[in-house]
C-alpha cells in the first residue's frame, strides 16, 4: 500500500461513521488462492426515512424541496435497503510490487432498486486504471451522514472512470469529462479532452490535510463542420480540506471548494458547469463555491456528529443573458445531527435529523426536515 493510500485511509477511518462511506472492508472474508489474497466484503443496510415536509426521495434530492409559495403534501415515510453493498478485492505479488483489483456494487442504480457498479479498478506500481473515487477532493472534510447524499460544498466524492498515477502523497489523473463534472449543455456537448485532476494529501500528529485541483475543457458543437454553432471554454476548480483530532475522541473537519466551470466536481452544485449565451452563441462558465464544517465526538459505544454544508452558484449573468430564469436553483444548504454506534462488531445503528434548504435566483426559498434511522449488518 502506498504512503498516499495509508494517509487517505487514516482519514477515512478516523471515525466509525466515515467507514459507512466505503465498504467496511475490515469485516471481509479472506481467501488465499496460491499467491493471491482475495476478500469478499459488504453489508446489508436498512434505511428508515420520514420526511416531515416534501418527499426528498430514497436519498436527499434537494431539488425536490418545495419553495415557500408552493403547495404540496407533507409527511412521507420510506423504508429501503438499496444501499446494501457487495464487493470483491484481490492482492497478488507481481514484479516486485502488489497487483490489486477491486469490484464493488450496490442497489442504488436508477435512484434505487437496480444493481449498479460502484468500483472496478486495478492498481500496480502506482498506476490505477478503472472506476473509483475521483482524484478531486477526498473524505477529510466529509461529515458522516446516514443519508446516502453527502452534504453539499465539498469536493465531490463520486466515482469516475480514470487513469491515475500516485507517488507518495501526490496523485494525478485523467478522468471521464462528462460523468461527475457534468456537461455544459443537455444537447450538443462535445467531450474532446479528459478532465485533469491533481491532488496532494498529507498529515502529522492527528492533523490530516488535502489540496486538489481540476482543469476542464468544455465544448459544444451543433454542426461538427464549421465554427458556426461551436464554442469552448476553460473550466477549473480548487479544493482544500482537513481534519484534526483536537482531543481524545473529538475530531474537527472542514473543506472549501471553488471554481469556474467546476460543475459537479463541487458536491451538490446547484448548476451546470456552463451555459450558452443565446445572444452571442458563446459558451460561458458558471462560478460556484461551497464548504463544509463539522465536529464528531465519541459518546458511549458510538459517535455524535454535527455537520454543515453549503453550495452556491453565481447565476446572475446567466439569468441576465436569458439562458436561465429566476426559478433556477442557486443555493443548497444542509445541517445534519446524528448518532451512529456499534453495540458489537459487524452491527451498526444510527439516527439522524437533517435540515435541508434551497434558494432560487429570484430570492424565493424553502426548507425540509428529514428524520432517518439505519440498521447495518456487515460481513
Amino acid at each position: 500500500m502506498t504512503t498516499h493510500n495509508k494517509i487517505k485511509q487514516a482519514g477515512l477511518f478516523s471515525t466509525a461513521a466515515l467507514a459507512l462511506a466505503i465498504a467496511g472492508t475490515s469485516q471481509a472474508y479472506e481467501l488465499q488462492v496460491g499467491e493471491t489474497t482475495a476478500n469478499i466484503y459488504g453489508y446489508a443496510k436498512l434505511d428508515i426515512i420520514h420526511d416531515l415536509d416534501a418527499d426528498l426521495g430514497n436519498s436527499a434530492n434537494r431539488t425536490l424541496i418545495r419553495l415557500d409559495d408552493e403547495a404540496g403534501s407533507d409527511g412521507h415515510t420510506t423504508l429501503h435497503a438499496f444501499q446494501s453493498r457487495l464487493g470483491f478485492s484481490t492482492a497478488t505479488p507481481a514484479g516486485g510490487s502488489t497487483l490489486k483489483t477491486t469490484i464493488e456494487g450496490d442497489f442504488f442504480g436508477g435512484g434505487g432498486g437496480s444493481f449498479r457498479l460502484r468500483h472496478a479498478y486495478g492498481e500496480w506500481n502506482g498506476v490505477l486504471a478503472g472506476q473509483t473515487w475521483s482524484n478531486f477532493g477526498g473524505f477529510l472534510g466529509m461529515n458522516p451522514t446516514i443519508d446516502f447524499t453527502p452534504e453539499p460544498g465539498q469536493g465531490n466524492a463520486g466515482r469516475q472512470a480514470q487513469l491515475r498515477y500516485t507517488t507518495g502523497g501526490l496523485s494525478v489523473a485523467l478522468e471521464d469529462p462528462e460523468n461527475l463534472g457534468g456537461s455544459p449543455l443537455a444537447d450538443d456537448t462535445k467531450s474532446q479532452l479528459p478532465d485533469l485532476t491533481l491532488r496532494y494529501q498529507g498529515g502529522v500528529n492527528g492533523f490530516n490535510y488535502g489540496a486538489s485541483a481540476v482543469l476542464r475543457h468544455l465544448e459544444y458543437d451543433t454542426t461538427g463542420t464549421t465554427d458556426t454553432g461551436k464554442d469552448s471554454a476553460f473550466g477549473w476548480g480548487l479544493n482544500l480540506e482537513a481534519s484534526a483530532r483536537v482531543a481524545e475522541g473529538v475530531t474537527l473537519r472542514g473543506s472549501l471548494t471553488h471554481g469556474d466551470g467546476i460543475g459537479g466536481y463541487l458536491e451538490g452544485s446547484p448548476a451546470a458547469p456552463a451555459y450558452l449565451d443565446p445572444a452571442t452563441g458563446e459558451l460561458e462558465t458558471i462560478g460556484a463555491t461551497g464548504g463544509t464544517l463539522g465536529i464528531t465526538a465519541a459518546a458511549g459505544p458510538g459517535n455524535v456528529t454535527l455537520g454543515y454544508g453549503v453550495a452556491q452558484a453565481d447565476l446572475d449573468e446567466a439569468v441576465a443573458a436569458g439562458a436561465l430564469t429566476g426559478s433556477a436553483n442557486e443555493t443548497f444548504e444542509v445541517v445534519h445531527l446524528n448518532y451512529i454506534w456499534s453495540p458489537i462488531r459487524n452491527v451498526t445503528y444510527g439516527i439522524e435529523a437533517g435540515y435541508h434548504s434551497r434558494e432560487v435566483v429570484d430570492g424565493r426559498d424553502g426548507d425540509a426536515l428529514r428524520l432517518q434511522g439505519m440498521v447495518q449488518y456487515s460481513f
